[in-house]
């Protein structure tokens, strides 16, 4: 299946949300997930089904100031 993550295509088998950040090695609670422009909980990830084109956005948080 081919996905578009934080505007780059990629190749993956991943069939869930979870399944997805878990083989792009994303870790912890502090990331924020969109699929096609809609936020999913970090408790519907597990659940949450991938489609072919799908756009998933990752957004993890910054050090800095």
């Amino acid at each position: 299946m081919t996905l578009i993550v934080n505007g780059e295509q990629q190749d993956c088998n991943a069939t869930t949300l979870e399944d997805l950040l878990r083989t792009l090695d994303y870790e912890g609670d502090w990331l924020a997930t969109a699929v096609n422009g809609e936020l999913v909980h970090r408790e519907d990830r597990a659940s949450f089904p991938l489609s072919d084109s799908d756009r998933i956005e990752i957004l993890t948080p910054m050090q800095g100031g």
